[in-house]
């Protein structure tokens, strides 16, 4: 089945800085939309065609099928710029966006059966590997309960992680198999403090049967002949997107308490807030944080580029650093929402102050399995002492 490249498909790829641009445009409408979508408890589809029509689900998306191919670099920083306005609705992009880059790592008859006759099909996902993987002739069959599928009601597929064991039961690969949606029952389960306006509702499946073509390993990275976008390790380009969304999460928050503290003044003695040594101190340390977090984020990024660009592999001991830099800003983000949140008084309890839903959020996000900094410093440690490495993420058993 050949790709559907419409007319609308062919006009110039914008660059990073414009693509940023229409993120930062969108940023006053979503904040006002946040509380909306809270209440929701999903992202409303309109919002999603906004992020389609404005080309962010482009930007991942292989050129074969209508996409821009571009660096992940580009989505990470339209991610940034999304979250300052509403968390959810930029969770939700970082999640089913990011998904168009996996295509370009699997068999083309994958990207050929999901966008065949509509290259802006949505897939949704749960890697979190808690159902039942079997191989059979042809392919695998599924069956389980899989959670936290964000923004599950825009998809019509869904990659769904899975753990392949040999006879004795021990995992030796780990795979994400795409299902189309009349296969899995979408459960409404997600009742939360944080991040509520997500839709991250359960999976689950019977028993599918998924074909050869429409699964991959999430682990075994290696050279071939894939566009260079594509290069980069799967953990990688996941674990970094959600890091740069909670990013902007950060950046929202200090963004309100800015415009905030700006007028505000001290009910007891009304000397304008701004003027206290104590607001400045804890908002430039705030700043200061998630300054340094953009700033890993794009070394990484531009050093990592200059490798696949070589055509070459990330090596391991470039990779466990970064997955150690990359969790850390959620843990640092969360730091320096804290920080400003301490200000704000009892004016922050309210629900009616954003801020407090920013510092939900952001908590939320940074307890997400890819900001984990304490297990990926306890695997960055161990590496480097003994050469261990966790089983799993850097590679297949005979690849780590």
């Amino acid at each position: 089945m050949n790709a559907v490249v419409l007319e609308r498909d062919l006009i110039a790829i914008p660059t990073s800085e414009e693509l940023v641009a229409r993120a930062a445009a969108m940023v006053p409408q979503l904040r006002a939309r946040a509380d909306e979508i809270e209440k929701a408890r999903k992202v409303p589809s309109d919002v999603i065609e906004m992020f389609k029509e404005a080309g962010f689900f482009r930007i991942l998306q292989p050129k074969s099928h209508g996409g821009w191919e571009m660096n992940p670099i580009v989505f990470m920083r339209v991610l940034n710029e999304l979250g300052r306005g509403c968390c959810a609705s930029a969770w939700n992009l970082m999640i089913l966006g990011v998904h168009n880059w996996e295509f370009g790592i699997m068999n083309p008859r994958a990207a050929d059966e999901v966008w065949g006759e509509d290259n802006q099909t949505i897939i949704a996902s749960s890697y979190a590997p808690t159902g039942e993987l079997t191989k059979v002739e042809g392919g695998w069959r599924l069956k389980g309960k899989w959670p936290t599928s964000s923004g599950t009601d825009h998809g019509k597929w869904a990659f769904i992680g899975a753990l392949e064991r040999n006879e004795q039961g021990i995992p030796i690969d780990r795979h994400a198999l795409l299902v189309k949606r009349e296969d899995y029952e979408v459960i409404d389960d997600w009742f939360t403090f944080g991040l509520a306006g997500t839709g991250s509702k359960s999976l689950m499946i019977k028993d599918a049967f998924v074909p050869d073509h429409l699964a991959h390993s999430m682990v075994d990275y290696k050279l071939d002949d894939r566009p260079t976008n594509y290069l980069f390790p799967f953990a990688m380009i996941f674990y970094s997107s959600v890091s740069a969304v909670i990013l902007g999460f950060a950046q929202g928050a200090i963004d309100v308490f800015i415009e905030q503290m700006k007028v505000r003044t001290d009910n007891g003695s009304g000397a304008a807030t701004r003027l206290s040594p104590y607001v400045k101190d804890r908002l430039a340390n705030a700043v200061s944080k998630v300054r340094s977090c953009r700033a890993r984020m794009e070394q990484m990024m531009a050093h990592c580029t200059e490798v696949v660009e070589r055509r070459e592999l990330v090596s391991v001991d470039d990779r466990i650093h970064y997955m150690l830099d990359m969790a850390r800003i959620g843990r640092e983000s969360e730091e320096a929402v804290l920080t400003i949140y301490k200000c704000t008084g009892a004016r922050g309890l309210f629900s009616s102050n954003p801020i407090q839903r920013y510092l939900r959020d952001v908590l939320a996000g940074a307890n997400h399995i890819t900001q984990d900094a304490d297990n990926n410093a306890g695997a960055l440690g161990g590496y480097l002492l003994s050469g261990e490495l966790p089983p799993l993420l850097y590679g297949k058993p005979d690849q780590a």
